[in-house]
């Protein structure tokens, strides 16, 4: 019996899906426990490449059963069109896939909600689809609607008269004297959900029964966090962070499968930091367009599956990788986009922070004090060599393996895993699988 979380130890798009991807066919489950079509995974089979933002990695492969989980809010026109881009790419989910009918459900006066906040003092930089407002009714217990309540049609349209009407009047009061605020209208809501219930019938059910009997049945699960662990909405820099938990403490609330049944978890970073929206940044490349960071931005396709959106680069940040490596509990990481950094005569990692003169090797609670931090660096050679070919560690220029080395002191974890490039096959493994 096995369960294996693969988590991203940074601000997000880490290549988690890359991992995924790579060991899933090993489990008979994969898992998504948290967030939304505000995530996104981008995996490469030779010249096919595959773009989810809801549905699990998983569910590239026919031999694994892909599960959102209770955690995830679901919004359902993406569910559907990512299934229907699967099948249209040769891919037909069937019965493979499951949806937990607890998970709640993203309606368009989220997104509006959401869409107001952002144009107001209160703007963090969100997606704007909708992830925190739906999560606030989740948690405010009045407002949210739960997946299996699309299958109640008489219920559902209740529940809908009685919300619709408070969400006009809390948009209209945000949006203040811009106005132009769109009126929705219950009765219209609830037919276009209960269309897109009827496509979704076949694969909602009570997850937390599936992969509970699943390991009664000697199953293996693996479990796929959305975003970040710095992006977790406990231990992130709050207020810039989801709304949900991106650490692998929310798979037991998550999904309902109770943490002592993890044996493995998989921490993955970049070869360098990103981070996307608003939010302290301290080892940031702001160095223009001529500069390493727009260098390293260009050459990683550094820009959101979801969005769209140019995201911030920097030098690795040691000090936060090992922090979330810490309260992940990983076991492990993994080194993604080695290959991007190739070219540069010389490295930094950030190794400590300076704060109001003193040096500190721990990551702040709180992001108006890491605002104030700056970052100490050490700085390493770098290398010439393309890396894109390399399969063996051996066949790593010295310098390369002394950085990927260098990481692995300052984390205190064994690499176990280093990707140099998108493919499955641009993988160096160093232990284990």
């Amino acid at each position: 019996m096995s369960c294996t979380c693969v988590v991203g130890l940074q601000w997000g798009d880490e290549a988690k899906g890359k991992i995924v991807d790579l060991i899933g066919g090993d489990h008979d489950f994969v898992v998504r426990y948290n967030g939304g079509n505000n995530a996104g995974h981008t995996v490469v089979w030779g010249d096919r490449i595959f773009k989810l933002s809801l549905l699990p990695t998983g569910t590239l492969n026919p031999n694994v059963t892909s599960v959102i989980g209770n955690g995830v809010v679901v919004y359902p026109p993406q569910f559907l069109k990512e299934v229907d881009a699967l099948a249209a790419g040769g891919i037909s989910v069937g019965k493979n896939l499951a949806v937990s009918d607890h998970a709640h459900v993203i309606f368009p006066y989220h997104m509006a909600e959401e869409s107001a906040t952002e144009k107001t003092d209160s703007s963090i930089g969100t997606t704007g689809r909708g992830i925190g407002p739906c999560y606030q009714d989740k948690f405010g217990r009045t407002g949210g609607i739960r997946l299996g309540e699309l299958l109640h049609p008489k219920h559902l349209r209740e529940r809908l008269q009685s919300i619709v009407p408070r969400k006009n009047r809390v948009i209209r009061a945000l949006a203040g004297d811009a106005g132009g605020v769109k009126e929705f209208d219950a009765d219209q809501v609830c037919d276009e959900y209960l269309g897109y219930a009827e496509r979704l019938r076949p694969h909602v059910q009570d997850t937390a029964y599936l992969l509970n009997d699943g390991l009664k049945a000697g199953k293996r699960i693996l479990f796929e966090a959305a975003q970040g662990s710095l992006l977790d909405v406990d231990h992130g820099t709050y207020p810039y962070v989801t709304s949900s938990h991106s650490l692998p403490s929310g798979i037991w609330s998550g999904s309902g499968v109770p943490a002592k049944h993890l044996t493995r978890i998989i921490g993955v970073v970049k070869a360098y930091t990103t981070r996307v929206g608003r939010g302290p940044f301290p080892t940031e490349l702001a160095d223009g367009p001529e500069g390493i960071g727009e260098r390293i931005r260009k050459i990683g396709r550094e820009y959101g599956t979801v969005t769209g959106r140019p995201r911030r680069v920097g030098w690795f940040d040691a000090v936060a990788s090992r922090y979330t490596a810490m309260l992940s509990g990983a076991d492990e990481i993994t080194v993604m986009l080695l290959d991007v950094l190739s070219g540069l005569d010389e490295l930094r990692i950030c190794v400590a922070y300076e704060l109001d003169g003193q040096r500190r090797t721990t990551f702040p609670s709180d992001a108006f004090v890491l605002e104030r931090c700056t970052p100490v660096y050490e700085t390493l050679p770098g290398w010439k060599e393309d890396l894109t070919k390399v399969r063996k560690a051996a066949d790593l220029p010295v310098a390369a393996r002394k950085y990927v080395e260098r990481i692995s002191e300052l984390i205190a974890l064994p690499v176990s895993v280093v990707s140099v490039g998108p493919d499955r096959a641009q993988t160096i493994m160093l232990q284990g699988k």
